[in-house]
């Protein structure tokens, strides 16, 4: 499986981003697909995921009410809609592809940078 990240880039506070991630080399529709992220000098963290079945969704609680995350399975490809955003999302978004819920990603995409200016 390979992951394409994009969607990144600059906003303001308050704003809006959609984030795409779209995977090529096998269907992806048996997996969960996700983001994580990572903000300088921190770990990697989990931020959305979706089953393939689309049923189940879970955020991270930092993120609740904010950010949406779906899936389109015929075009392989899942999204994160980012609304009012915050300084705090500021970081690289990686997509990722495993078993549900996502605890852990199989396969990785590069990363798309995502800035949020106060």
């Amino acid at each position: 499986v390979q992951l394409q990240a994009s969607g990144g880039g600059l906003v303001q506070a308050g704003g809006s981003l959609r984030l795409s991630c779209a995977a090529s080399g096998r269907a992806i529709s048996s997996y969960a697909i996700g983001w994580f992220r990572q903000a300088p000098g921190k770990e990697r963290e989990f931020v959305a995921a979706i089953n393939w079945r689309e049923t189940q969704t879970r955020y991270a609680d930092s993120v609740k009410g904010r950010l949406t995350i779906s899936r389109d399975n015929a075009r392989n490809t899942v999204y994160l809609q980012m609304n009012n955003v915050k300084p705090e999302d500021t970081a690289i978004y990686y997509c990722s592809v495993g078993p549900w819920p996502l605890t852990r990603g199989k396969y990785w995409g590069q990363g798309t940078q995502v800035t949020v200016s106060s």
